[in-house]
């Protein structure tokens, strides 16, 4: 299954709304790369507000997305994210201290809007 990443002027917003398993995430970070490749994205928000658990190689990829896609010249932010997953990263020391994150996908594209300003 296919997460549907939206193109919003320079951003692309994508709400992950189905259980990840670890196709379907390196299916994601794939088409993610090619479409900020494919439309210059300056930035990206990634809402997990629908993701209750994710495994260590879920949050991995999830790491690996985030890197890539700054290599690449797009800013991320993660907004929504649930308790037991801000657990699981930390508990596998999984760092995401330079990743701005937000409550909400609103609050989440002010956020972008501001890091790609500053």
């Amino acid at each position: 299954m296919r997460i549907p990443i939206l193109k919003l002027h320079e951003y692309l917003l994508i709400t992950i709304q189905v259980e990840l398993d670890d196709q379907t995430a390196l299916q994601f970070q794939e088409d993610l790369l090619n479409k900020i490749h494919d439309t210059g994205a300056k930035g990206v928000v990634i809402d997990l507000t629908s993701v209750d658990m994710i495994d260590s190689f879920i949050a991995k990829v999830l790491g690996d997305v985030v890197r890539m896609s700054k290599l690449m010249g797009a800013q991320v932010v993660l907004t929504g994210i649930q308790p037991a997953v801000a657990i699981t990263l930390i508990d596998l020391g999984i760092s995401m201290r330079e990743v701005p994150t937000a409550l909400d996908l609103e609050q989440g594209l002010d956020k972008l809007q501001l890091e790609l300003e500053g």
